[in-house]
């Protein structure tokens, strides 16, 4: 309709008439707007609220403050804060911009050109990258504890595992029984390379667990990040603690420039104000987890045991990128396992209960 034709149409109509045909109009761009749903994004393993507020203003405070000065290099109060919640000495913890820098710089300090990193797979991408920036390479291991002692028992030239625990995209937790079984029989020469992103969601044994094996595992390094459960994702914060004794290696690790002035701020905050919030943030998700894997099991998939903030799932009767697909249709964002090579598997995030139910009759939907 043209602009002429616009005004036309009410040529011959009361002013009352024409009043009346707009109101109607516009109450049913509202009746729409109102039956509108958001997209409901369960494909990611971040946080998805907004960050506390006094994280903003101490990040805006440090910016207005400073943005001409290079960082402190060794972040020394952020350091003394993570040390002290550890109960560990700082010079047994490392700054970086983000855990998998860290992974990445430890991969390449530990591993020489031709050498192997283990991984279990399915698991975070990542580790094959770190493997072959590092002119190495990356075995992926399907099973648990033993099959990667009988890799590392075979393959001479192995020199670092990397594990995700809780590992993405599966949600399992390697039990610290079973990461003491790995340290005390591998090969010597071997180290482990512990990704603890998402520790923060599990439940199942104390998040100190496999802090406390370092003091008698020297070739175990942990790490860990304010990008999920902190959700601080865009700020780029991760830390590494090593054994005692670790320290030379650690400084390897650590990046040149350091991390920046506004991340360290966003973080020690985090560490002062939000500890009470990550603590609640992580009681919904674990009331929630099974809550949507028996909502999922009784819809007729496979579910993985999760101790992260997603569940990893299949369905015999549909492909994984196809169930995503069609959820995506409805509004509902999943992640489709196609590029871990597991065609058949979705990951879907734990949110709210109201999201559960969402996604339940979104799924019935699809099937």
């Amino acid at each position: 309709m043209g602009l002429l034709d616009y005004y036309r149409q009410f040529e011959g109509m009361t002013e009352e008439e024409v009043n009346q045909g707009l109101r109607e109009e516009a109450a049913e761009r509202r009746r729409k707007a109102l039956t509108r749903l958001e997209t409901l994004d369960l494909s990611l393993t971040t946080w998805p609220e907004l960050s506390h507020p006094r994280i903003v203003a101490a990040i805006t405070y440090v910016a207005r403050r400073g943005l001409h000065r290079y960082p402190h290099l060794a972040g020394s109060d952020l350091r003394g804060a993570l040390a002290e919640r550890h109960r560990v000495d700082p010079d047994r913890l490392i700054l970086g911009n983000g855990a998998a820098e860290l992974l990445s710089s430890a991969t390449r300090a530990l591993i020489e050109p031709g050498q192997q990193l283990l991984t279990l797979w399915p698991s975070y991408p990542l580790y094959p990258i770190m493997a072959r920036r590092a002119h190495g390479r990356a075995t992926r291991v399907s099973g648990g504890v033993d099959a990667l002692l009988e890799a590392a028992a075979r393959e001479p030239d192995v020199r670092a595992i990397a594990l995700a625990s809780p590992n993405d995209p599966t949600g399992e937790l390697l039990p610290a029984a079973e990461l003491q079984r790995l340290l005390e029989r591998l090969p010597e020469g071997v180290a482990v390379l512990l990704d603890e992103s998402l520790v923060e969601f599990a439940d199942a044994q104390p998040t100190s667990s496999s802090l406390a094996l370092l003091e008698h595992h020297p070739r175990l390094l942990v790490f860990r990040s304010f990008s999920k459960a902190w959700g601080l994702a865009g700020l780029r914060v991760g830390y590494a603690i090593g054994a005692p004794g670790s320290g030379q290696l650690l400084a390897e690790l650590a990046p040149d420039l350091g991390v920046s002035e506004i991340s360290q701020a966003g973080a020690f905050e985090a560490l002062h104000s939000c500890s009470e919030l990550v603590d609640g943030r992580a009681r919904v998700i674990c009331e929630e987890r099974p809550r949507l894997t028996a909502a999922l099991r009784g819809l007729g998939f496979e579910v993985a045991d999760s101790q992260a903030n997603f569940v990893w799932a299949a369905h015999p009767a549909l492909q994984g990128g196809e169930l995503a697909a069609r959820l995506a249709r409805a509004g509902v964002l999943v992640a489709a396992g196609d590029a871990l090579g597991e065609p058949r598997h979705v990951r879907i995030a734990v949110h709210s209960s109201a999201a559960t139910d969402r996604l339940a009759n979104a799924i019935q939907k699809a099937l």
